[in-house]
């Protein structure tokens, strides 16, 4: 559905849960898994490493056709544009693992995996939030 368009946006729920909150009954344990760490590179390795989608197209899906349906001004580099943006290399190879992921979650099946694409840093409103795998703190009052 991405590749003919049936499918316009990627997107993450993003549901972080603590070990000891999965660590029930399948019933009583909350739903969702953490994805905003691989989002990128999963939807990289699926559709631009195998060739099935330009990278300017898997962008636009996880940046621009989001924004849009949210009705935000966001998700390009226009004038006027919030600036949040991620820099990455889309061939960057490196393991998610749990002594680096920076969800309080651990519960991924591409955890212990090598990926391909690693963001290596991120702006939010023009601000530097995130450089070579450390967050940086709001610094002033």
């Amino acid at each position: 559905g991405l590749i003919d368009g049936t499918i316009d946006i990627i997107a993450t729920d993003h549901a972080p849960h603590t070990d000891y909150e999965k660590d029930v009954e399948l019933c009583y344990a909350p739903m969702g898994i953490t994805g905003l760490e691989t989002l990128l590179p999963i939807s990289l390795e699926v559709l631009y490493h195998s060739k099935k989608l330009e990278l300017p197209s898997l962008l636009r899906r996880i940046t621009e056709k989001p924004a849009k349906i949210c009705n935000l001004n966001a998700g390009t580099l226009s004038a006027g544009a919030a600036a949040d943006i991620a820099v990455f290399d889309p061939d960057k190879q490196w393991v998610y693992r749990p002594d680096t992921a920076l969800s309080r979650s651990h519960n991924s099946p591409w955890m212990n995996r090598p990926l391909r694409g690693q963001v290596q840093a991120t702006f939010v409103g023009g601000r530097c939030v995130f450089k070579d795998g450390k967050v940086i703190p709001k610094t002033g009052a």
